[in-house]
């Protein structure tokens, strides 16, 4: 994870909370398309059009991915194991 100084996070927290705001009246069934809307809205106005970024998009994809098994999903199967036992 890019972790930014405490300083550059500043700009985005009124923006963060807006978008926070805005998720929770989703209905559940409705979230995974406008959060892909957004995400896919945002890379599309940040990346010109060429292989280069289009690779760094991805990249960027793929961390984001792989960080949110490593801190969330993975404890929360170690947990599930610890009360169901494993496999």
């Amino acid at each position: 994870m890019p972790y930014i100084k405490q300083e550059e996070r500043k700009k985005w927290e009124e923006v963060i909370e807006k978008i926070k705001i805005l998720i929770k009246d989703i209905p559940p069934e409705n979230i995974d398309g406008e959060l892909n809307f957004l995400i896919s809205t945002i890379l599309n106005e940040t990346y010109p059009p060429k292989y280069f970024n289009y690779n760094r998009a991805i990249g960027l994809l793929e961390c984001i991915k792989q960080e949110f098994y490593r801190r969330k999903v993975a404890p929360y199967e170690d947990k599930k194991i610890q009360e169901n036992k494993d496999i």
